[in-house]
């Protein structure tokens, strides 16, 4: 060993060190981009999932797994259902707005994928399966698959021009003559939603077309109503009827309300939820919030919580911070952070930041858009339940209330960071809630546009292997320089670093020799 570390000369060194740090940078890199776009570390989920089942740990796990099978399943169903994305009630127009955004600055606010599950909410709620016999709505079941979008408008065009054509029936007056009675095909409803989604270039013109849309829509569903009943074909049809006749009211109230006639919105609202009670999907119940928070109708907001804050229900972003938004409008305005830490929270000052603790544990995200800490984007066409998207689509539309209510963003600004001393970690249980679902990373990334920053909770810690790759290349390339700038020396450092490596190695060496019989060290030596 001595003989060959005298052979070594400071290019070796230098060499050795300098190629140890290329590779360990090159790791690191790699291990940064992989756990950025995956959040996970490459080499811990190969040592994972490759080299733990070759040491025997699955053998560990399978008695766990087949006595808690239950459990998991429960918890399965349940991380599916927190990770299912859901319509956004408030989502704009494609034409009138998405485009509009695209054309001024060159970005596309939608993703695939985004678009992609609004193609299939389309083929859900506007088509059945006797959609073939009549010729414009076979038209439009094609048409809500196309994915160009000139294509689809062209087809809800030739929709349309199909029911121009008139259909002749005979009416016998007098035995020697007959006349004919001109009639008119039923229009295509669902041909000038298209048309009003994507085409119109404004919102005066998307309404326009609703109207136009509800005009015949409104027939339809008349005629469907009367035959529901005659099989399950016409049930079928009356189902779609009525989804295409709530949509297109639905619509109708949200250009009301970017028009300015916030009154006439609630009403038709309210009208809405009122001849349709069942159909909850649509979660109309969030566009009345909107619109009766901007006519500071706080009184008809909180009848309406009243109503759908219920533990029974599914909650959302809205309604939590609706409710946190009323609460603290009852403080907020005198609310000091030094007067309450010398005096302490008055009753209402507790249930004020109590229920603001609750709407952030339902969706941490939204506090740093509502206090601006954030950049706000267009909002997406799906959101995904106490995520990101969810949290950009709240902000894009309540923003504004918040701001009316004076006091009401600094008392968020106080307390909100309070509620994650309350949520136990690493959020194996929730407070309030369920736990906090571990998909939301995933699903936003693909619901929302590449120029986005996705806000991440909790924030991932580095995985060792990125903090131990960095550190090996910056100690093997400080090693790299200082062998380059100080050859001699280093030289004497590295020979005696690896005497003293070495050193309990021979000193077993110089043991076996003692023990052992001279010829029998002697042969072994030679084999």
């Amino acid at each position: 060993v001595s003989m060959f570390l005298n052979t070594l000369t400071p290019k070796f060194y230098v060499a050795l060190t300098g190629t140890s740090s290329l590779i360990s940078g090159l790791i690191l890199i790699f291990e940064w981009w992989y756990f950025r776009k995956y959040g996970t570390s490459f080499i811990e989920q190969v040592s994972v999932s490759h080299l733990r089942p070759l040491l025997g740990g699955v053998d560990n796990n399978s008695s766990n797994n087949s006595n808690s099978s239950n459990g998991d399943s429960d918890s399965n169903r349940q991380s599916v259902s927190e990770c299912k994305v859901w319509r956004n009630p408030l989502n704009l127009f494609r034409g009138a707005e998405y485009n509009r955004y695209t054309w001024v600055t060159g970005r596309e606010p939608l993703t695939y994928y985004d678009m992609n599950l609004s193609a299939q909410d389309h083929q859900t709620f506007f088509t059945c399966d006797s959609d073939h016999l009549r010729p414009a709505d076979a038209i439009m079941q094609k048409a809500w698959r196309e994915r160009n979008p000139q294509a689809r408008i062209s087809a809800a065009h030739e929709a349309l021009e199909i029911n121009e054509i008139r259909s002749r029936v005979e009416v016998p007056l007098i035995a020697s003559s007959t006349i004919w009675e001109i009639k008119l095909l039923p229009k295509c409803a669902t041909a000038y939603i298209l048309l009003a989604e994507e085409e119109a270039t404004t919102i005066a013109e998307a309404e326009k077309l609703f109207k136009q849309a509800l005009k015949a829509g409104d027939g339809c569903y008349r005629r469907s109503q009367q035959l529901q009943h005659h099989g399950s074909q016409y049930e079928a049809q009356h189902r779609r009827d009525t989804n295409v006749l709530v949509y297109i009211k639905r619509r109708l109230a949200m250009c009301a309300r970017r028009l300015g006639r916030t009154r006439e919105a609630v009403k038709m609202m309210r009208d809405l939820m009122k001849e349709f009670p069942l159909l909850s999907m649509f979660n109309i119940h969030e566009n009345l919030l909107e619109a009766l928070l901007e006519l500071q109708a706080y009184a008809d907001v909180q009848a309406v919580l009243a109503k759908y804050d219920d533990i029974s229900l599914p909650k959302s972003a809205t309604i939590c911070y609706t409710a946190a938004l009323l609460k603290a409008r009852a403080v907020s305005d005198k609310f000091s952070p030094e007067a309450a830490s010398r005096r302490g929270l008055s009753t209402a000052e507790m249930n004020a930041v109590e229920a603001i603790h609750r709407a952030v544990e339902f969706n941490p995200h939204v506090p740093k858009y509502l206090l601006e800490m954030k950049s706000l984007i267009l909002p997406p066409e799906h959101i995904l339940k106490r995520g990101d998207s969810e949290a950009i689509a709240y902000a894009f539309f309540h923003l504004a209330h918040w701001k009316r209510v004076e006091g009401a963003l600094n008392l968020l600004h106080c307390t909100w960071e309070g509620t994650f001393r309350m949520i136990p970690y690493p959020l194996e249980k929730g407070h309030l809630f369920y736990p906090y679902p571990i998909c939301t990373e995933t699903a936003d990334r693909e619901l929302l546009p590449s120029f986005h920053e996705v806000s991440v909770y909790p924030k991932k810690e580095l995985p060792f292997f990125i903090l131990f790759t960095a550190g090996l290349c910056s100690f093997t390339a400080m090693l790299a320089l200082l062998t380059h700038q100080f050859p001699e020396l280093m030289g004497v450092f590295a020979k005696a670093f690896l005497s003293t490596l070495f050193a309990p190695l021979n000193f077993i060496m110089e043991k076996v020799e003692s023990i052992l019989p001279s010829s029998l060290w002697h042969q072994l030596t030679r084999i």
